[in-house]
């Protein structure tokens, strides 16, 4: 018969929580202090849901389980691991969704618009759903969830990260819906050609007021692009504006005012 430790749940949690602490660790793929982190990893690694803390509080830890922990802990702490990394698993609102470092962790505020199906903005029925750079797949299940009668495709140039998508497709049984797709951003997609820009460079390179704009439509027309469709995202970094604040600016510092805005200058007229 295994013999317990003498150190309850409770009392790793605070032990691992201020090992955290301590170490600098960053946090934010989930949980947003030293102490969620430390309960989620304790709980997943015994076997216990997220919201199961309060009545394994008290519990002893066998030394089997003790050693498990440790482990954990110093996968999180020594390699600097993201905590979904070591327990596979992310979530986004009430969906759950497997990860591993094939693919980024999901943590879009888009998961937020989709729950309310994108109102006010979508009035017409949806039929078709587009997840372009998919990854985990996530977004585009979470599409598939907000508009039942769409189709959904998810659009990666990653052969690793389309291998994940397409577990987390089979794990909410939506391959009948969701088709992962491999993509190298200048194909076709349903027989249509389309071409994917990345106007900040990809990796993200280039800041708003250095993007040639210019250079990127003559691109786009050199490759015969009939039609653009530009995404965007605006954000801040203040805590107290969210995702969808609204914000009316008093005073603006345009960085980008020397920037060509045209082909067409004054000497063609």
């Amino acid at each position: 018969m295994r013999r317990a430790s003498a150190m309850t749940v409770g009392a790793y949690v605070r032990a691992a929580a201020r090992r955290l602490r301590d170490s600098g660790a960053h946090f934010g793929h989930g949980t947003h202090s030293a102490r969620d982190e430390a309960a989620y990893l304790v709980l997943h690694t015994l076997g216990r849901g997220p919201d199961a803390l309060p009545e394994c509080w008290s519990l002893p830890l066998e030394r089997a389980q003790l050693r498990r922990l440790d482990a954990v802990f110093e996968r999180r702490l020594r390699l600097r691991l993201p905590a979904p990394y070591i327990t596979h698993e992310a979530w986004l609102g009430d969906f759950s969704f497997y990860v591993d470092r094939r693919v980024i962790i999901p943590r879009s505020f888009i998961a937020e618009l989709l729950r309310e199906q994108l109102s006010p903005w979508l009035r017409r029925p949806v039929r078709r759903v587009l997840d372009l750079c998919t990854g985990s797949g996530c977004l585009a299940i979470l599409a598939a969830h907000a508009f039942p009668r769409a189709t959904v495709d998810a659009a990666d140039i990653s052969k690793s990260a389309l291998a994940v998508a397409r577990r987390n497709i089979a794990r909410y049984r939506l391959g009948q819906r969701v088709r992962a797709v491999a993509s190298d951003l200048f194909g076709t997609l349903h027989g249509r050609e389309v071409v994917f820009l990345a106007r900040h460079g990809y990796g993200h390179t280039i800041p708003p007021h250095l993007v040639n704009y210019r250079a990127n439509l003559w691109a786009l027309q050199e490759s015969g692009i009939k039609r653009v469709i530009a995404v965007c995202a605006v954000g801040g970094i203040h805590p107290d504006i969210p995702p969808a604040g609204v914000v009316v600016p008093d005073q603006i510092i345009d960085y980008t005012w020397s920037r060509k805005h045209t082909f067409f200058e004054s000497d063609l007229t």
